[in-house]
This record gives C-alpha cells, sequence and structure tokens, in this order.
C-alpha cells in the first residue's frame, strides 16, 4: 500500500514534459503519447553535449552525474545532469545542461528554472540539502546561477498540474497559429501547426533536415548487421555497405534478406520499422516497436473504419483519377482520354454511396490502363507494349506490370513507414475492405500517389531505357526482374521519391517522401478533430 497523499510512478510525469508544457501544452501532449522528436541537427547537437552527464555515477562522489530522482508527493521524477555536492557547506548543487547556438545570448528560460526547481524538490523529499541551482550552457562554456525561491517552487508546483490536466485530455491541443516558437520547435515537423488550417501557407516553418534515408536491402543472401552504432551490411564475408543507424528512417528488405537480431532489436527500441517484401515486390509484413504514439486515436481510427468516412474516401479516389489525367496528359495521351478521367473524378466526387464511388474508380481504371501502352516512346521496345494485357496485379508476367507491381509495393512500404510513424493502425482503413487482412489504411493512403510516383517512375525508366527487355527474365515463361533490373528500378522510383514539388494546398516546396508522411497527419488530424476535412494532393 501506498500513501494517499504519494502518486504512483504510472502516474508520475517527468521533469521534462513539464518544460515541454510551458514551451507549447500540444508539445507536451505530443511527447505524452509519444510522439518523440525527429532525429535533427537541433535534437543531435543536444545529445552530443549529453553524452557525460547522461553516464550515471553509481560510487559516492563530489560530482553526480545522470541522477535518477523522484517526487513521490508532487509525482515527478526525471534525470538530474549534474549534482556537485560541496564539503564546505555540505550543501548540493543542482547543474541542468543546456545547449544555445553561438549567436544566441545564454538566456535561462522560465521552463529552465521550473525544471531545476522541480529537481531541487525532488532532492529534497528525499532528505538531501540544496543549496544552489545552476544552468549551464555547454555552448558558451557558461554558468549561470538560478535562485530557488518558495514563489518558483509554487509555480513549478502549478506547472505539475496544469501538465497534468493538459495530457489527460483524450484530444490534443489545438495548434498554435502565426507563433514564433513554431519556428524553432523540434516537433514542428510532426505537429504541423500551419498545415492544419489546409490553406496556402504564409509563414514556411524551417524544420531541420533528419538527414535519416529508407535504406533498400536488395541482394540475395545478405545479411544486415549492428556494429559499433552503424548497420553493416555483408555477404559472403564481403562488406557491401555501411550506414550509421542514426540516419536509418526505415529498412525495407526485398527477398531473402537476414537481418540479424541485435539490429532488429535496437531498430524497434528506435521505433524504425521494417518492412519485409517478396522478390517481386509485395509486402508480406514488417517490424516495429512496442510503443507507438497516438493510441487514443486508433481507437478513433476502428470507430471510423467501421463506420465509414465516405467524404474522404471520395476526396482520396477523385485525387487518384485526377492524377492519372494529369500523367496521362503528361507523357503525351490523347485527350479523349484525359477528358474521360476527368470526368470520373468528378463522378467520384459526387457519389453518394461507396458502390457509385468504386463505379467512378473502375471507370477511370479502364480507361487509363487500356491506353497505358501509349504513353511508352518509340525508343522503347514495341513488344513490352504489345504484351501489356492490360492491369494486372498479383500472378502478372508482362514486363509492365511486374514493373508496376513492384513499383506499387515499394510504394505501399513506404506508406507504411509513415502509418506506423504516427501511431495509426495499418490494417483499418475507410476505403479498401480490411477482411482479408490488408493493410487497408496504406492501401487507402496510397492511392493518391500511385501515378505520380509509380506510374511516373517506371513510364520514365522504359522511356529513357533504364530498364528494358534485358531487365528481365523470360526462363520460366514470364517476366521477371533479374537483380541489376531490380536495382534500376528502384534507384528511379528513389530518386522520385526525393524530388521536391510544391505543395498544391500549402504552397511550399518539399519531396515526395516527406509529402507521403503529410498526408498521413492529415489524415491523422481527421481522426482526433485538429482539423475538419481531408485534402488529397492533386497535381497539375
Amino acid at each position: 500500500m501506498t500513501d494517499k497523499n504519494m502518486t504512483s510512478y504510472d502516474d508520475s510525469i517527468p521533469f521534462s514534459l513539464v518544460a515541454h508544457w510551458m514551451f507549447c501544452p500540444r508539445r507536451a501532449w505530443l511527447e505524452a503519447v509519444d510522439e518523440t522528436m525527429p532525429q535533427s541537427s537541433q535534437v543531435a547537437e543536444g545529445t552530443y553535449a549529453h553524452r557525460r552527464v547522461d553516464k550515471s555515477t553509481t560510487a559516492e562522489a563530489r560530482t553526480m552525474r545522470g541522477v535518477e530522482v523522484r517526487d513521490p508527493v508532487l509525482g515527478t521524477h526525471g534525470r538530474i545532469d549534474r549534482v556537485e555536492f560541496s564539503s564546505d557547506t555540505g550543501y548540493l548543487c543542482v547543474v541542468e545542461h543546456k545547449t544555445t547556438p553561438v549567436k544566441q545570448s545564454p538566456t535561462v528560460s522560465e521552463a529552465n528554472v521550473v525544471q531545476l526547481a522541480l529537481q531541487t524538490m525532488a532532492l529534497e523529499a528525499g532528505g538531501a540539502k540544496v543549496g544552489d541551482a545552476e544552468v549551464y550552457f555547454s555552448t558558451h562554456h557558461k554558468r549561470v546561477p538560478v535562485e530557488i525561491t518558495k514563489d518558483v517552487k509554487a509555480r513549478a508546483a502549478a506547472a505539475v498540474e496544469e501538465t497534468r490536466k493538459a495530457i489527460s485530455k483524450s484530444a490534443a491541443p489545438k495548434p498554435l497559429l502565426q507563433d514564433p516558437r513554431c519556428m524553432s520547435c523540434s516537433h514542428a515537423s510532426i505537429c504541423l501547426p500551419d498545415e492544419r488550417q489546409e490553406t496556402v501557407v504564409q509563414r514556411r516553418i524551417v524544420v531541420p533536415d533528419p538527414g535519416a534515408e529508407t535504406v533498400h536491402l536488395t541482394v540475395a543472401g545478405c545479411r544486415a548487421r549492428l556494429s559499433g552504432g552503424r548497420v553493416v551490411v555483408e555477404k559472403s564475408g564481403e562488406k557491401l555497405a555501411t550506414i550509421p543507424i542514426e540516419r536509418v528512417a526505415a529498412i525495407i528488405a526485398h527477398g531473402n534478406i537476414d537481418l540479424s537480431g541485435a539490429l532488429l532489436r535496437e531498430l524497434m527500441w528506435r521505433g524504425i520499422p521494417t518492412v519485409w517484401c517478396t522478390g517481386y515486390g509485395r509486402v508480406v509484413g514488417w517490424t516495429n516497436g512496442v510503443k507507438p504514439p497516438n493510441g487514443g486515436a486508433r481507437f478513433l481510427q476502428f470507430q471510423a473504419s467501421a463506420n465509414g468516412l465516405l467524404d474522404v474516401a471520395k476526396e482520396i479516389v477523385s485525387a487518384k483519377v485526377g492524377n492519372q489525367a494529369t500523367i496521362f496528359r503528361r507523357f503525351g495521351g490523347g485527350s479523349t482520354t484525359v477528358a474521360a478521367l476527368r470526368n470520373a473524378a468528378k463522378d467520384a466526387n459526387l457519389a453518394e454511396s461507396k458502390t457509385e464511388l468504386f463505379g467512378a474508380e473502375g471507370s477511370a481504371a479502364s480507361a487509363y490502363f487500356s491506353e497505358f501502352p501509349t504513353l511508352l516512346t518509340s525508343s522503347v521496345d514495341p513488344v513490352i507494349g504489345d504484351d501489356f494485357p492490360g492491369r494486372v496485379g498479383r500472378g502478372a508476367v508482362d514486363c509492365i506490370n511486374v514493373a508496376l507491381n513492384y513499383g506499387y509495393g515499394m510504394l505501399l512500404g513506404e506508406v507504411i513507414r509513415s502509418v506506423l510513424a504516427c501511431g495509426l493502425d495499418p490494417h483499418a482503413g475507410i476505403l479498401h475492405s480490411s477482411k482479408r487482412n490488408k493493410p487497408a489504411l496504406a492501401l487507402d493512403l496510397m492511392e493518391e500517389f500511385r501515378s505520380p510516383l509509380v506510374d511516373a517512375a517506371v513510364l520514365t525508366a522504359f522511356n529513357n531505357r533504364e530498364i528494358g527487355r534485358r531487365s528481365f527474365n523470360f526462363a520460366l515463361g514470364g517476366a521477371r526482374f533479374t537483380a541489376e533490373g531490380r536495382k534500376k528500378l528502384i534507384s528511379t522510383i528513389e530518386r522520385r521519391l526525393s524530388t521536391e514539388f510544391t505543395h498544391p494546398v500549402f504552397g511550399y516546396r518539399l519531396t515526395w517522401r516527406r509529402a507521403i508522411e503529410v498526408q498521413a497527419r492529415m489524415f491523422l488530424g481527421v481522426l482526433d478533430g485538429t482539423q475538419a476535412t481531408y485534402k488529397a494532393i492533386r497535381i497539375r
């Protein structure tokens, strides 16, 4: 039994969460549901500055680093960067390490003061005597003293209660509007404060480039392992590649690939997903950590999947068909087909049921793929176009469909990665049925990206002769990618994913890979009530 005035550890709030609340209540809520910060130069600099104090000191010493403390009455806990003991006074000095750009002055914020007060109160709750508190700015090599008075402690206690109220709510607080704090917030890329208004963004929030990338493992029989904080890829004793794990956003394994247990464990610990595909590009599964964010939003997602969100489904299908029309026009297709696709997109917008919506989508697919070979240039072997029987999914034996299927598999892997990053369940969709245990939501969200990403990349690869009949093996009567052909298609699609374009709603430039996650977060916003509607990407 515990004292009624004491808070259980499960209800205890970290010091850092209170500091987040003082900066922005929405940021604290995102942290509370495990929406962790992306790895950026700002975060990396802070991590590097804490490299020494993050190592706990276990023996008694004049200076102790990484000291874990808890205040059971106030209900807070956390780690103190450094505690110094003065033998002259017998009192402790609490030191908090902070990083600040060299061009900025080392100024102690109110959040710093409250965090030091909470640390002091936790030590005192354990019977220690604290005399001083300081903030050490590592980039300036300067210590700034902070006086912890009764008034400061009262403000800290009040901040704890306000934080507890904020994070206990089922929905996230509304994002800040035109607030300068957003410009320097490391959570801006997952919060998307201005984008929630679904209009042209007048003020671009510059989100630090995380420098992370999707790693594709394609060499049959290779093995990836963890060594010294790096992902090392080997085959038959030969080292094929090595990359710091901090630069890995996701790993996609194609075919017969082996990942060591240590690497999988580290990836799950960091919340980095691994997507497993067959040699044909079909997604067969994925692994992720056990603590994805936004648990409450997943319940809302399941409700939406059961009840249906017809307006969102119509927006997705209408955008998909409209994008097919644009790609068809860009690659020199006939105006009659373009007009038919535009009309089908309008029909999708006017659909009053899913049956009518699927009808518009089906008629568009028939018009689009019946003329798809006409988008190939004269430089392409005519047999490739002549062998195209129309759109065929699994079991395809012609070059075009094999390439499309592989590209769609890659796109599905990217969408699954983005869905998992938002903490949503890839299976509970609103357009595709979940009855056959398919990743329905991921299939829903990839629809608007099929033609701008995969169709355009496949056509470009054929027309530029990056891939051709020599990229396929016909030994078993049907087309199968050679190792070199598969590598070239992956390279083409990766280039497309890394290409920047102007977002048609927000008006700023971003990569297609980033756009996939932005759209997933827009769907999350519809679920949690942050925004009223979902707007798909329509290319022009």
